[in-house]
């Protein structure tokens, strides 16, 4: 199942297509930043039963170079077989489209960069046929970016950026500096990227983080994942009300019960119980006639 951070760390390729300039730059290789960007196939299947998919395909041109094509790949874990896969992508799109291809991977973990950064070679050891030396973004190199003022000059890069450092110590300064500049960002503009964002997150404790700005900085934001991510913070908050009245009264929890407080999620069941949470004499009064 593809995980929210995968979707992120290549999806915002597609909303932003000339991130890839400010990414390169970063990364210490310059791409002309492109005067047009066709978004293309993602399908890669030959006519044999095999199914081949590359997770975001654009077309770039540029006013001083050849169009050629990026492959954008969001990796989560070293994988052997993707080397293979990778070489195969490349030598398709070439073969397809006349187009001299670029394969970006974009990567959470520093390891896992790391290994997806090392140039592999394909063929005998005396003469390698082909080298795959893909361009990879992750931890290790991507910028901290903790300054609004930094923020605003490339905002689609410092929300890749935010997404990268997910498990950085100083992410809840990167992702504070992310709420500074979306406060003042038109809708039509920060809305994709506060969602972004909350899929980058994941199930990281970066996501507690973000959860919690979006209830401060960016309550007044409605769509539809910052919306889900108010509502978890309110029953989060319900659950411990009724659980501190019950102690409050002394009134013993078994464990059955408290595990089904605690992974309620229904804030219209959990304001029931908190009613009834005064006048319970034992806790299986707050589950009567629901």
């Amino acid at each position: 199942m593809v995980s929210s951070p995968h979707e992120a760390m290549h999806r915002i390729f597609q909303d932003h297509p000339g991130l890839f300039s400010g990414v390169s730059e970063a990364l210490g290789v310059r791409f002309t930043r492109p005067t047009a960007v066709s978004i293309m196939p993602t399908d890669l299947t030959e006519t044999s039963p095999l199914e081949r998919r590359v997770d975001t395909l654009l077309r770039l041109e540029t006013e001083d170079e050849e169009p050629f094509l990026l492959a954008i790949e969001a990796q989560g874990k070293k994988d052997p077989d993707k080397l293979a896969s990778w070489a195969y992508y490349a030598s398709y799109l070439l073969t397809k489209y006349r187009l001299q291809p670029m394969l970006l991977v974009v990567c959470q973990d520093r390891a896992t960069a790391e290994w997806a950064s090392r140039p592999v070679r394909f063929g005998p050891p005396q003469w390698p046929l082909l080298t795959l030396r893909p361009l990879v973004a992750g931890p290790h190199n991507m910028p901290v970016i903790t300054d609004p003022a930094e923020v605003r000059k490339d905002l689609a890069l410092a929300t890749l950026s935010a997404i990268t450092h997910v498990t950085n110590p100083d992410v809840g300064t990167i992702l504070k500096a992310m709420t500074t500049v979306l406060r003042e960002t038109p809708h039509t503009l920060s809305d994709p990227i506060v969602e972004l964002i909350a899929q980058g997150m994941g199930k990281h404790p970066a996501a507690e983080i973000w959860r919690k700005l979006m209830a401060v900085d960016l309550s007044f934001y409605t769509s539809p994942i910052s919306q889900e991510i108010r509502a978890k913070g309110e029953a989060i908050g319900q659950v411990k009300a009724i659980l501190a009245f019950l102690e409050a009264r002394g009134l013993g929890i078994p464990d059955d019960a408290r595990e089904r407080i605690t992974t309620c999620d229904d804030p219209d069941l959990l304001r029931l119980w908190i009613t009834r949470t005064p006048t319970a004499v034992t806790v299986d009064d707050l589950f009567t006639d629901e």
